[in-house]
C-alpha cells in the first residue's frame, strides 16, 4: 500500500464588505477575508495538504494569485481542481483532518454544512472529513481579529 501524509496551512486577514467563505459555505457575519479568491481559508490549506501529499508543490503554484482567472473564483473550484490532479496521479483522499482558527464567528454550527459541501467537492464520504474549531485565546492576529487561519492534515493512497 503507498500511502502519503500532507500538512496545509493558510492565513488570510479579515475585512469587512467582503461574505465570509469558509469550508465551502457562506457565513453571515458582517466581515470576509482578504484575497485574491474568496478567501475560503479551510479549502486552501486542505488543497495545499493535498497536493503537498501527492508532492505536486502548492496551491500557489497551481493557481496563482497573479492570474486573472482566479481573480475572485469559488474555492470550491480550486478544490475540485485539486483532487482531479491528485487523481490524475494515480491518488485518492483517504481522511482529511482540519483546524480552523478564529475568535468570530463561532465555526461550531456550520460544521455539519461544511462537511457535506466539501464531500461533495471532493467525491468522498463525509465521514472522512474532520472540521474541527478552535479559538487563540485572543493572542496573536487570530485572537485580535485581525485574520483567520486554517490547518489541515490528509492522508491519501494510490490506487
Amino acid at each position: 500500500m503507498n500511502i502519503r501524509v500532507g500538512m496545509g496551512y493558510d492565513v488570510h486577514r479579515i475585512v469587512h464588505g467582503r461574505p465570509l467563505w469558509l469550508g465551502g459555505i457562506e457565513i453571515e457575519c458582517g466581515f470576509g477575508l482578504l484575497g485574491h479568491s474568496d478567501a475560503d481559508v479551510l479549502i486552501h490549506a486542505i488543497c495545499d495538504a493535498l497536493l503537498g501529499a501527492a508532492n505536486m508543490r502548492d496551491i500557489g503554484y497551481h493557481f496563482p494569485d497573479t492570474a486573472a482567472e482566479y481573480e475572485n473564483i469559488d474555492s470550491k473550484i480550486l478544490l475540485r481542481k485539486t483532487v482531479e490532479l491528485i487523481r490524475e496521479k494515480g491518488y485518492k483522499i483517504v481522511n482529511v483532518d482540519s483546524t480552523v482558527c478564529a475568535e468570530k464567528p463561532k465555526i461550531n454550527p456550520y460544521i455539519p454544512e461544511m462537511k457535506r459541501a466539501l464531500a461533495e467537492c471532493m467525491s468522498a464520504d463525509e465521514e472522512c472529513i474532520s472540521i474541527k474549531a478552535t479559538t487563540t485565546e485572543r493572542m496573536g492576529f487570530v485572537g485580535r481579529g485581525d485574520g483567520m487561519a486554517a490547518y489541515a492534515v490528509v492522508l491519501i493512497e494510490r490506487v
